[in-house]
C-alpha cells in the first residue's frame, strides 16, 4: 500500500502516539499512505505495538522515546526524525495528560505540569517543525485540544486552561504562517473512551454522558478521520485557525 492514499508522499510526526487518540491517528495516517515518526514519553510495548500496526500498511515507520514537555527532548526528537525520515510536513501535537482537581485544592506543581505537557509541548514541537515546513513551503500542524477548553469544566480548570491555550496558540500560528503554505488547526474532541479519560470520576462523567445529544462517548477511531482530513490535499486546504469538534454534540457553534 506504499504510495497510495490521501496522505501518500507525506511524512508525519505524531506525539503521544502510544495509545488513545494518538495511536488511532497514527494508524489512520499509515492507512492513508503517510510515512511516520511516532513519539511518546512512555517507551515500551505500547509504542512498539502501534509502530508495528502502522508498518503493516507498508509505510516507513519509526518510533522515538521523548518527553515533548522538555525542550532538549524535543530538539533531539526532531533532529532524529529528520535524519531518519527527512522533512516533517505534517505534525500532530497530541501528547497530553488529564487530572481532576478543584481549584481550591490544586497544587501549583500539578497546574504547572498540566501546562507543560498539554500546552508548552505544542509550542516546542511547532517551533521545532516550522523551519523545515517554511523551507518546503508546505505544512500541516494539527493540535489536539478538547471541548473542555471551549466550555470549561468543574474540577478541570487546569486542563481547560491548557487546552484553551492550545486553541488560542493555534489561531495565532495560523495567522503567522498561512501565507507561507502552512495551515494550523485544532481538533477538540468531546469525551472519548481512552486510557487518558479513564481517570475521571463518575461525578464528572455521569452528568456529561446524560447531556450528550448523541447519548454516548466517542472512540479514538472516530476522531482520527478528522486529522486525516486536515492533513490531506485538497481536503484540508481551506482549513486554518479552525477548531473542529468531534464531541457527540457537547459543544455546538
Amino acid at each position: 500500500m506504499t504510495g497510495t492514499g490521501a496522505l501518500a508522499g507525506r511524512t508525519a510526526l505524531v506525539t503521544g502516539a502510544a495509545s488513545g487518540i494518538g495511536a488511532a491517528i497514527a494508524e489512520a495516517f499509515a492507512a492513508a499512505g503517510a510515512r511516520l515518526c511516532l513519539a511518546d514519553r512512555a517507551a515500551g510495548e505500547g509504542l512498539e505495538a502501534v509502530r508495528d500496526r502502522c508498518a503493516a500498511y507498508g509505510q516507513h515507520v519509526v518510533d522515538i522515546h521523548a518527553d515533548v514537555a522538555v525542550e532538549a527532548d524535543v530538539r533531539r526528537l526532531f533532529a532524529e526524525a529528520a535524519e531518519r525520515l527527512g522533512t516533517i510536513d505534517v505534525l500532530v501535537n497530541n501528547a497530553g495528560i488529564l487530572t481532576e482537581r478543584h481549584v481550591a485544592d490544586l497544587p501549583v506543581a500539578l497546574f504547572d505540569d498540566m501546562i507543560a505537557v498539554n500546552l508548552r509541548s505544542v509550542f516546542l514541537c511547532s517551533q521545532a517543525v516550522l523551519p523545515g515546513m517554511l523551507e518546503l513551503g508546505f505544512g500541516r500542524i494539527i493540535n489536539i485540544a478538547s471541548q473542555v477548553g471551549q466550555k470549561g469544566g468543574a474540577g478541570l480548570a487546569h486542563y481547560a486552561a491548557a487546552k484553551a491555550g492550545v486553541i488560542g496558540f493555534t489561531k495565532s500560528l495560523a495567522r503567522e504562517v498561512g501565507g507561507r503554505g502552512i495551515t494550523a488547526n485544532c481538533i477538540a474532541p468531546g469525551p472519548i473512551i481512552t486510557p487518558l479519560g479513564g481517570g475521571l470520576s463518575e461525578e464528572w462523567t455521569g452528568p456529561l454522558l446524560a447531556g450528550l445529544p448523541l447519548g454516548r462517548f466517542g472512540h479514538p477511531e472516530e476522531v482520527a478521520p478528522t486529522a486525516v482530513l486536515l492533513a490531506s490535499d485538497p481536503g484540508g486546504n481551506l482549513y486554518t485557525g479552525q477548531t473542529l469538534g468531534p464531541n457527540s454534540g457537547d459543544v455546538m457553534f
